[in-house]
């Protein structure tokens, strides 16, 4: 495959900067991988709005791929 990037794994790798510098703190924990053409999120979010914005944000980088969002959102962030 040699040094040169497939274009997935670019799009992977600004995917993750983007949520790294994201001015929502709690999705700097994100986590974006990529497999056989689709981009998978996971980790933990406070809320299904900060989940929406995490998918949102990863499909601006990724127009027309397969996202799987594996977000968990805390029901009871006391817990």
């Amino acid at each position: 495959m040699g040094k040169e990037l497939s274009s997935i794994e670019k799009v992977h790798a600004r995917a993750q900067a983007a949520l790294a510098e994201s001015p929502f703190h709690e999705m700097h924990h994100l986590r974006v991988d990529q497999a056989d053409g689709s981009i998978r999120i996971s980790g933990r979010a406070a809320s299904f709005y900060h989940k929406q914005l995490a998918q949102e944000l990863v499909r601006s980088f990724c127009p027309g791929a397969e996202i799987v969002n594996a977000i968990c959102v805390d029901d009871d962030p006391e817990e």
